[in-house]
């Protein structure tokens, strides 16, 4: 049903899965919706890219079951999850002789499928299954809640963590969820993660969901057809420069011109977002402004079409003063039949790696392969290429303050991953808040014309106006 003659006609800016949520939302409740993004292609920065003739991403992904509002989503722009997502159970597992551990869930109902992969694990002692059984017991007995945040590493201090389960699981799993070291990761944030994956109720929503197609074709590209479906459009290439409220309207300096709209998502990154804000409600650009940010680098080395690997995935130990860089491989061949031969290796917290000629890094991490998975040929890939995200995620540190959806500004709502949530930046957090941002603008949009002005989408840096 395309959105009607009368409908709000509301501007989208930002084409990455957030922006594609909320405008996918709005579309469907019968707005009339425009999508701009300033890049060629949707996503963000979970997007497809194209590198020797192949699409990939800008960075491999890995879903969670528990992920319920994106996996929604995508069933709403006709994306089927069980067609483009390889559902694995809950694991760590590493290269057998590397060193590290053997930990996979049965598919057993929660939370006997943990036990039993405690029962079984590899490369753990007695004394570290027992702390483990300990750890996920007493957040368990806790609602995996902390209201006084501490750093994760701080946190399995506390729980008597032992030194080889926090090497061989703790850390990688906080590194890869939130992007940030133990030292200096959220202890609060790091346990909503647990909570839906080690300790959720449903088995099915600690599954791990690898992509089998390009992260803009899982989502992004599919919701910009939805939109278009729905009476709205969708404009590449287009640069937000300004936007400015003009007798109740919201108006637009675009690439090539400009634009006037009821209301206004903001999701672009929240720097450029800050920007904007800044005449309008200096506080909140203040706030944007002040995050801080984490790289992601993944390496991707193509070797033999033959070549294919025991699991999709491998966990790898990680130790860059030794040159060994990467922290986890998938082998894209067993995720997408087009990709034999080719590997990619993930670099989280990638500050130090992001300074190394990247031939160099691709060298260690082949080394690294070669001598983890025990296949000298690893060491000599037909080409390679280093993909570095370097504002991949914010900083999640103990006790930060992240920004609501609403702003006090009339008919102006955020949307990000970088917004108040339990979750890390993370492609659920993404969607969630293209959600609240979606709901915000429809409630302003009932609001008869005349109190529009007086209004705004919520709480931000000022009180609530009067209606």
């Amino acid at each position: 049903m395309s959105a009607a003659s009368g409908a709000l006609r509301v501007a989208v800016a930002g084409g990455g899965w957030a922006g594609c949520a909320a405008a996918v939302e709005l579309a469907a409740g019968g707005a009339r919706v425009t999508l701009v993004e300033s890049a060629r292609s949707l996503g963000g920065r979970a997007r497809g890219v194209e590198v020797q003739g192949k699409m990939l991403d800008n960075g491999q992904h890995i879903l969670l079951g528990a992920y319920g509002d994106t996996l929604r989503m995508m069933r709403q722009v006709g994306v089927d999850p069980d067609a483009a997502l390889l559902r694995l159970p809950v694991q760590m597992r590493y290269p057998e002789g590397s060193g590290g551990m053997d930990f996979v869930a049965p598919r057993w109902p929660a939370p006997l499928h943990l036990a039993a992969a405690l029962l079984r694990a590899k490369g753990l002692a007695r004394a570290d299954k027992m702390a483990l059984a300990r750890f996920t017991t007493a957040a368990r007995t806790m609602g995996w809640v902390l209201y006084n945040d501490c750093t994760v590493e701080e946190l399995l201090e506390r729980f008597g963590q032992t030194a080889r389960l926090n090497r061989l699981l703790w850390h990688p799993l906080c590194i890869a969820a939130l992007n940030t070291p133990p030292q200096r990761a959220s202890a609060k944030v790091f346990l909503a993660v647990l909570r839906d994956s080690l300790g959720a109720k449903r088995r099915a929503a600690s599954d791990m969901l690898l992509p089998r197609i390009d992260m803009g074709a899982l989502f992004p590209q599919a919701a910009a057809r939805y939109v278009v479906a729905q009476g709205g459009q969708v404009l590449l290439g287009a640069k937000l420069g300004a936007a400015q409220q003009v007798d109740g309207a919201w108006r637009l300096s675009l690439s090539g011109g400009e634009a006037e709209f009821d209301a206004l998502v903001l999701a672009t990154p929240a720097s450029q977002s800050a920007a904007i804000l800044a005449p309008h409600a200096p506080d909140l650009a203040a706030r944007l402004s002040s995050l801080d940010y984490e790289p992601i680098a993944t390496c991707y080395l193509q070797y033999d079409p033959s070549l294919r690997l025991d699991l999709p995935f491998y966990a790898l130990l990680d130790d860059p003063a030794q040159g060994r860089w990467g922290q986890f491989v998938f082998d894209r061949g067993q995720l997408d039949a087009s990709q034999p031969g080719l590997l990619a290796v993930v670099v989280s917290v990638a500050q130090d790696a992001a300074g190394l000629d990247q031939d160099a890094l691709a060298g260690l991490i082949a080394a690294q392969l070669a001598q983890d998975l025990r296949r000298p040929e690893l060491g000599a890939p037909e080409w390679s290429r280093v993909i570095t995200e370097k504002r991949a995620t914010f900083s999640c540190t103990p006790g930060l303050l992240r920004p609501g959806n609403d702003t006090p500004l009339p008919g102006l709502a955020l949307a990000g991953d970088y917004t108040a949530s339990d979750y890390p930046a993370t492609l659920e957090t993404a969607v969630q808040s293209g959600l609240a941002a979606a709901t915000l603008i429809r409630a302003y949009g009932k609001l008869p014309p005349e109190k529009r002005r007086l209004s705004h989408t919520g709480g931000g840096d000022a009180p609530a106006s009067v209606i």
